[in-house]
């Protein structure tokens, strides 16, 4: 799951992938994904919703590498 911000692009409101699920998921330019939006009100209602072995840490080192390319 990848959380982001919806952003306004002149009339329109588009979203931003980060660049490591996009080489992970071997995505391309003009390719057809399907997407499941879910509006968070509440982000304490998240809490507890990733269940993993992984330390949290090292999930969100391998989040930020995504942004940096």
């Amino acid at each position: 799951m990848v959380q982001t911000v919806v952003r306004k692009w002149g009339n329109s409101f588009g979203i931003v992938l980060p660049k490591g699920l996009v080489r992970e998921s071997g995505l391309d330019e003009n390719d057809i994904v399907e997407v499941n939006v879910h509006k968070v009100t509440d982000l304490r209602s998240l809490f507890g919703r990733l269940r993993t072995d992984r330390p949290t840490q090292s999930i969100k080192d391998e989040m930020r590498a995504g942004w940096d390319g």
